[in-house]
């Protein structure tokens, strides 16, 4: 029986890596450790599966409901009115239709989420620069510029993707003054506001009566960990927003399984609230680890990954990031991808188990010292 020499098994796992990059996402089919994708992984319960599985024949053989039972839906888990809420197959979704359809001028604070840009036709997006080392936001200068530019739309990723950061509360609220009269509503991406320290007084969720030039977007599939779902939700006081997203969809714009998620979701509030605990718990002692790699800058996180400099003597994200799949079967993700200087100097890694974060931490010291492009 022949054998597969070192270099034949390199060589198989650099095409695989390179097949992934179009892939995004089906990880679980393949035998590596994800660093890259952004997990809850101490939600749903099992309890919930099972709840799934005596349900499976209804769930796979009915239609779904349409949008204005789903918008009830998310109303009821969250505490707002039906009338205020869109809710997508994704936050992706939304993003297509707002970039895409509604937006004229969008401004977005960068390195961010690509997607708003990406959705965009060209020339209709402002990238604000948010300067290194801090990557905070300076609202006082977004609004000026939001405001110079005509936009009628600015976005706010907060806690932000890839640095991890969150845009303190204050902050947000004193920008929506600074944007009040001058024609363009503020998106707030809360996509990670769950695995904040404070996650109730750091939305804004709470203000949206209060602004109409407010809306807050959110990706359930992360902080839920039902990624496979695809479920998001806009949430806005502008009624006109609203239907305007609405018009957009289509009538079935979520599944069986999703909608069944939603309407079982408020049984399990505690469940999820200390999924979240179990996280940050998780988060912190990653963040812990890490400044243990000589070299490597480490940003204190609020979401439920962490964001990194390499040192200049080390390879780049990219050359790391493929070092890392072909010898220790651990994917994450670089960020060379990001508007920003010296992106290939960045990495993100999500967090997983405390086990999974101590092997990523040995392989990566060990990948700094070695890798050479």
């Amino acid at each position: 029986m022949s054998t597969i020499s070192t270099d034949e098994l390199r060589a198989a796992r650099n095409t695989e890596y390179d097949a992934l990059q179009s892939e995004h996402g089906g990880y679980w089919r393949h035998d590596f450790v994800d660093h890259a994708y952004l997990y809850n992984l101490y939600f749903p319960p099992e309890s919930l599966f099972e709840l799934f599985t005596g349900r499976i024949h209804d769930l796979v053989l009915n239609y779904p409901v349409a949008q204005s039972v789903l918008a009830g839906l998310v109303g009821t888990l969250i505490g707002q009115p039906a009338k205020r809420l869109v809710v997508g197959n994704g936050a992706a979704e939304i993003i297509k239709i707002l970039s895409g359809h509604l937006a004229s001028k969008l401004i977005i604070p960068v390195p961010s989420f690509n997607e708003y840009a990406n959705a965009a036709p060209q020339g209709n997006v402002i990238e604000f620069a948010l300067d290194a080392p801090s990557f905070e936001l300076d609202v006082e200068r977004f609004a000026a510029e939001a405001i110079s530019v005509g936009a009628d739309f600015g976005v706010s990723v907060s806690p932000n993707n890839p640095t991890s950061l969150l845009v303190p509360h204050s902050d947000l609220v004193r920008l929506l003054a600074l944007l009040d009269g001058h024609d363009c509503t503020l998106i707030v991406d809360e996509s990670f506001i769950d695995f904040t320290c404070a996650p109730h007084a750091q939305s804004l969720e709470g203000h949206i009566g209060e602004h109409r030039n407010l809306a807050v977007l959110k990706s359930m599939s992360k902080a839920y960990g039902i990624c496979g779902l695809i479920i998001g939700y806009l949430l806005s006081s502008n009624e006109k927003l609203v239907d305007d997203l609405r018009d957009g969809l289509h009538i079935w714009n979520l599944n069986g399984f999703a909608e069944e998620f939603l309407r079982v979701a408020p049984d399990y509030r505690q469940e999820f609230l200390e999924s979240c605990e179990s996280v940050r718990a998780d988060r912190d002692a990653f963040h812990e680890e890490l400044q243990s790699v000589p070299g490597l800058t480490v940003y204190e996180p609020d979401a439920n990954f962490i964001f990194c400099r390499l040192p200049d003597r080390s390879a780049s994200g990219p050359a790391i990031e493929r070092h890392l799949f072909v010898e220790d079967n651990i994917y994450i993700k670089h960020c060379g991808g990001k508007t920003m200087t010296d992106s290939c100097r960045y990495i993100r890694v999500a967090c997983r188990t405390q086990q999974e974060n101590s092997a990523l931490v040995r392989a990566l010291a060990r990948a700094i010292d070695t890798v050479v492009e």
